[in-house]
């Protein structure tokens, strides 16, 4: 009997043990189900030409860090900004990156519209947010849960940026004024992340770091300035002193940075400048990168790294973005993580905007409703080699763009101009095939395809208007107002001989 009784108090003990540690078990496997979710870290940054790379190939800048993420992931080498209905070509750029849908449908305005952080927050992921945001505080509120130093607006002196962050009541208050924009931005990331790292980690993060650099004003950090000497930076293939004719405000702020003509000598200190800002950048993203791997946190987050637009800087005599030439409409695309092949390229045609249904298709999230954009996973995955044959990009009610795989076709309407461009054979526009009379079947066919993008965009230009334009104009004429931000040494570097100011 005693035996008896101690068998049955062994065995009752041996359950509630069993019971004890399914529990403690289920209670892992509940936590380990919050956290098996990859965390997301979106670097965007300001202005970046695609081809301001080391990976890009280009052998005058250093970009190690950013290299080496391209290199563990992969490279989309023809992603497009869509373009803009104004000169401020990030607003709409952000505002179709982070809702998933095109120009037309979205223009630069997100309020009460669906975004890839509040869609991913519904969805058990913890957001943060830092850096540069051009789409009206009150929707940053909305879609973020926490924020640190969010810059409100275009641009601002990398050295005094004025920034606001989000209060217990979750509005953007308590304006201060600090600097340097990178190594601020940044460091508001490694924050948010050293703060992640001591909780309980029940949810992954999006984390969203929007830089300004490589945005003029182009004024390196002191211990960036002079890194690149000027005399040894080529100018770009299809540098020229001025643009050919005159398509849209040949003023445009970003156009008054240089005095018309550019000159070569110009044109190199500011890549210069800009390249240098670029290697702060990539020095700061190593930073991260390392911060994750420190804390055992970067096998398991997805790094997506891009630009909002490009800049000519240089490139058909133009220097900002204001176009529809390669230069100023593809950006850099990386993305790298868990899951995703290593080592990879892609000449797939693809728009930022498709980012938001590839970051829920690759989490296994159902499809938002009513976005535009297509999921890359197919094409990371090696499924298949694009998502669409052909894209169409905008510039106000000026300029309208179509290519497809090897053939690129602007379009003027105002001015009733068309160039065509063999990409294949001439990566830098600087051939223009549509005025030669045997290309008068391909430019029509190419006509067609961007009359079938204007309609299915919902894009309302007006393709043949009753009258024309001159597109004939005397840059001397040009009278160049510089903005309030522009450093004064930039100043007297670039107009020795004075020019008025905003």
């Amino acid at each position: 009997m005693h035996t008896y009784s101690n068998m049955r108090y062994f065995f009752l003990f041996f359950l509630l043990t069993i019971s004890k540690f399914s529990i403690i078990s289920c209670n892992r496997i509940s936590n380990l189900n919050k956290i098996s979710q990859p965390n997301i870290l979106l670097i965007f940054t300001d202005d970046q030409r695609a081809d301001a790379l080391g990976i890009a190939p280009n052998p005058h800048i250093k970009t190690p860090n950013i290299d080496n993420l391209a290199k563990s992931g992969i490279v989309f080498q023809n992603s497009y900004v869509m373009g803009g209905h104004h000169g401020a070509i990030c607003a709409p750029s952000r505002a179709m990156l982070l809702s998933g849908k095109s120009l037309f449908h979205v223009y630069d305005r997100l309020d009460g519209i669906e975004t890839l952080p509040n869609y991913l927050n519904d969805r058990g992921y913890q957001t943060f947010a830092t850096g540069k945001w051009h789409n009206g505080a009150s929707s940053f509120e909305a879609n973020f849960e926490e924020g640190s130093n969010i810059m409100l607006g275009g641009m601002s002196d990398h050295f005094k940026v004025p920034v606001k962050s989000l209060d217990i009541n979750g509005k953007l208050n308590n304006l201060n004024i600090s600097g340097f924009s990178t190594d601020l931005f940044v460091d508001s990331a490694l924050n948010y992340i050293d703060k992640y790292n001591k909780s309980e980690k029940q949810k992954p993060f999006f984390c969203y770091v929007a830089l300004t650099a490589p945005h003029d004003p182009r004024s390196p950090a002191p211990n960036y300035s002079n890194i690149y000497k000027d005399d040894l930076i080529p100018v770009p293939s299809n540098f020229k002193p001025v643009h050919p004719f005159k398509f849209d405000n040949m003023n445009e702020r970003d156009e008054t940075l240089a005095p018309w003509p550019r000159t070569e000598k110009i044109i190199q200190s500011s890549i210069a400048e800009y390249y240098s800002l670029i290697q702060h950048i990539d020095d700061r993203v190593g930073d991260i990168i390392k911060r994750l791997k420190e804390y055992d946190l970067f096998d398991n987050t997805l790094i997506i790294y891009a630009s909002d637009n490009g800049l000519a800087l240089g490139s058909h005599g133009l220097l900002g973005k204001q176009n529809l030439y390669e230069h100023s409409t593809k950006v850099p695309l990386i993305i790298s993580g868990p899951g995703i092949p290593k080592g990879q390229t892609t000449r797939a045609l693809v728009y930022l905007f498709d980012l938001f249904p590839t970051v829920t298709e690759y989490l296994k999230l159902q499809r938002p409703n009513n976005i535009d954009g297509l999921s890359l996973m197919n094409i990371i995955q090696n499924k298949q080699k694009g998502v669409r044959k052909s894209l169409y990009t905008a510039y106000r009610n000026s300029v309208r763009a179509v290519r497809d795989k090897d053939w690129k076709l602007i379009y003027y309407p105002k001015i009733n101009y068309t160039q065509l461009y063999n990409l294949k054979n001439d990566p830098y526009e600087l051939n223009n095939l549509a005025k030669n009379s045997e290309n008068q079947i391909k430019v029509d066919k190419m006509m067609k395809l961007l009359s079938y993008h204007r309609d299915a965009t919902d894009d309302t230009i007006n393709l043949k208007p009753l009258k024309t334009q001159s597109k004939e104009y005397d840059y001397k004429k040009l009278v160049q107002n510089l903005d309030q931000w522009q450093p004064k040494y930039i100043i007297d570097k670039y107009f020795p001989e004075g020019t008025k100011r905003e």
